[in-house]
Parts: C-alpha cells; sequence; structure tokens
C-alpha cells in the first residue's frame, strides 16, 4: 500500500519532562504476567530511592496478583531499557540512570503466570 504524506507534521510533545511538575515518567513490565497486559507509566520523583519503588510504589500496582507476595526480590532479574541492570536500593532512580520515559522490565524466576500456570 502506497502512503502519501499530507505535509510535515511538526509539534511540542505533551509528555515532556517539563510538564510533570518534578517527577518523570517511569514504565514497569513484570514479564511473563499476563494479567497486566501492558506496561504501567508512573511519575516519579528522580530522588526516589529504588527500594522505595519496591516497598511503596509497585505493591500498589501489582498487589493483587496472587504470586505477589512470594517474590524473592534477590532473584529477580531486570532490564533499564533493553540492557541489563542490577539496582541500587539505597540510591535514587537518578543515580541508577533511571530517566524520563524509561523502561523497567523485571522477571520473577519461578513465578510465572498465575499460581504457577504459565500464559504464554
Amino acid at each position: 500500500m502506497t502512503v502519501a504524506a499530507i505535509g510535515r507534521y511538526e509539534f511540542k510533545s505533551r509528555d515532556r519532562l517539563e510538564y510533570f511538575h518534578g517527577n518523570q515518567v517511569v514504565y514497569f513490565h513484570w514479564e511473563e504476567h499476563l494479567m497486566f497486559c501492558a506496561g504501567l507509566a508512573l511519575p516519579l520523583p528522580p530522588t526516589m530511592p529504588f527500594r522505595a519503588i519496591l516497598s511503596d510504589v509497585l505493591p500498589g500496582c501489582y498487589g493483587t496478583h496472587p504470586d505477589w507476595a512470594r517474590i524473592d526480590w534477590g532473584k529477580v532479574t531486570w532490564m533499564l531499557d533493553s540492557r541489563p541492570f542490577k539496582p541500587v536500593l539505597d540510591a535514587s532512580l537518578a543515580d541508577n540512570h533511571i530517566g524520563h520515559k524509561s523502561l523497567l522490565r523485571f522477571w520473577t524466576p519461578g513465578l510465572q503466570g498465575i499460581d504457577g500456570i504459565p500464559t504464554c
């Protein structure tokens, strides 16, 4: 199919960092858990310690999953923007090089699907 351009499409994006009042958008995706079909977009302060993400933020997002309480965070594997990542728990998002519109993907070994039943 041929596509014809109708002209230049120029605009200032409405999801630029300056629109988030000191926060930045960070995306999270719990891999192999299709109860959550897409990543979550959360406005978070860059000064927030990564440990607070695990204790205060993500439980409110994913805590309804039956396996959430069984996660062994010491065994979780992470990717940050398509590269392997090992978070420093007491360092801030900024110090962990997590920026505006970064994507954090995480895998929980031994916990795939719902109650051990794979969903993919």
